[in-house]
Formats: structure tokens, C-alpha cells, sequence
């Protein structure tokens, strides 16, 4: 799991859809005048650079928010955030998840973000400097176990990881069942990529056993380059706010026109 680099895929896609999903959470949350808790399990380094060699090698954020950012009005949280990145980091600038977070939300909320990639760990610590922002080294879903119920107790989950072990689709949803158990208003959201295996439905299938009431919001686009798996995201959402579920299906909408 340590050999993960986002920078290969940072503004594709898969990030489009988590990142307007999450940026809309973060938005709703903090209408109310109460402070919030963001965690977050796989953080990678924050900040990505579009025109790297990475970037540029799979040409994933070229199909992705290179081309259809037209899609965002000037209204929507998720564009806000990635013009207060460019505007502090350069025009090929793109936030990840732990970014959009600090973007969106308030001096009085409190973060935890989670990587366990020394490298990635040490790029995160320079991204995302914040007196309400703790940075940790360790597993991330230990971490949000540990930590469930946080202080305060409103807020939100992101379970973001890699994938890369297929014993992941049955040990992430045992993980997430637990810290529900302890943690039962908290918003909880776990990402996981669509291939064309289809390896994910199994834990899907179960998941909406366990959550019925839960929003599972399903995307699927073109492989961004030949014998690519991933043909699809998901976004799993545990107490989803109100009004998700038609955001959510206003961007299946911009994903049927690809």
C-alpha cells in the first residue's frame, strides 16, 4: 500500500466526483454556526501539481477537470476550493481532498488527516499548515477508530484508500461498521473505484444490507487511456445531509454526456 502515488491521478475523474461529493458535505455542514470534526484515513500530500511529469505521463487530469470543469458554477463549493488553491499555488494547481477540506471549512472546526507514506507524510505537512489541522503518520482507519466519537462530534469521515489489496473490500467495511457503531451521527464516506472486474459489488451488496438508509452514488466514464481498469467511482454515504441525493444525481447527469 506504500508504493500508492496520487500525483499520477490527482484532478481525474474518480477525483471529480469524490471531491464535488465531499466539497457539497462541507458546504452543508457549516450553514450551522457549530464546529465540526473532518477526518480523514488516506490524506495523501494535498497539494498536486497538474503539469508534473506524473500528471502529464497518464493524462487522467486531462480527461478530468481540464476538460469538464465547465461543469461548476461560480456557486459551487467545489470550484471555490480550486480557485483558492490556483489562486495561492499557480493556475496548474489542484487540491486534494485534505485542501478542499481546509478550503471550506472554519478556524473553529478541527481536522485529522491520516497518511502513512513518509513521503507523501512530509509533502502533507508542508500543504497543509493550519492551527486547526493535525497532521498524523499512522493507518488511517486505526486512527478514525481511535478517535470515534471526535470532539466535536458533528462531522464528517472520508475513507479514501488506494485499493491495492483486494482484502481491503472486506476489511474497510468492517472497519467502517465499527467506528459507525461508535460514532453513529457522524457523516461517513467511503470512495471506492469502479473496474471493469467489477470486484467492488460484493462489498456494495453488503453495505446496503447493513446501511439501507445510506446514499450509494455510482459514476462511470470512459477508461482514461487504453487497458485502463477503472471505468467508474463510487461514493458510499453513511447519513448522507439532506439535498445529497440531488446534487448527487445532477452530476450523473454531466457523467452520461462523456
Amino acid at each position: 500500500m506504500l508504493s500508492y502515488q496520487h500525483s499520477f491521478h490527482a484532478g481525474n475523474l474518480a477525483d471529480v466526483h469524490k471531491h464535488a461529493l465531499l466539497a457539497w458535505v462541507l458546504d452543508y455542514l457549516t450553514r450551522k454556526d457549530k464546529p465540526l470534526s473532518y477526518i480523514e484515513s488516506h490524506a495523501g500530500r494535498g497539494l498536486y501539481d497538474l503539469s508534473d511529469k506524473d500528471a502529464t505521463k497518464t493524462g487522467e487530469a486531462a480527461q478530468g477537470i481540464l476538460k469538464i470543469a465547465n461543469w461548476f458554477g461560480a456557486d459551487s463549493p467545489y470550484l471555490r476550493a480550486l480557485d483558492q488553491t490556483r489562486a495561492a499555488h499557480g493556475a496548474q494547481a489542484y487540491p486534494g481532498s485534505p485542501l478542499i477540506a481546509q478550503a471550506l471549512l472554519r478556524d473553529t472546526d478541527r481536522l485529522h488527516l491520516a497518511e502513512l507514506h513518509p513521503g507523501e507524510h512530509a509533502e502533507l505537512r508542508k500543504n497543509c499548515r493550519a492551527r486547526n489541522t493535525k497532521i498524523h503518520q499512522q493507518d488511517g482507519l486505526e486512527l478514525a477508530q481511535s478517535l470515534a466519537p471526535p470532539d466535536p462530534r458533528r462531522g464528517v469521515l472520508l475513507i479514501d484508500p488506494p485499493w491495492e489489496i483486494k482484502s481491503d473490500y472486506q476489511t474497510i467495511p468492517k472497519a467502517l461498521q465499527q467506528i459507525h457503531r461508535r460514532w453513529n451521527v457522524g457523516v461517513l464516506i467511503l470512495w471506492y473505484p469502479i473496474l471493469s472486474d467489477k470486484r467492488h459489488a460484493g462489498m456494495v451488496e453488503a453495505l446496503k444490507t447493513s446501511f439501507p438508509e445510506a446514499l450509494c452514488h455510482e459514476v462511470t466514464f470512459p477508461p482514461a487511456r487504453k487497458g485502463h481498469g477503472m471505468i467508474g467511482s463510487g461514493m458510499f454515504v453513511i447519513n448522507p445531509p439532506w439535498g445529497l441525493d440531488d446534487y448527487a444525481a445532477s452530476l450523473t447527469q454531466n457523467f452520461n454526456q462523456l
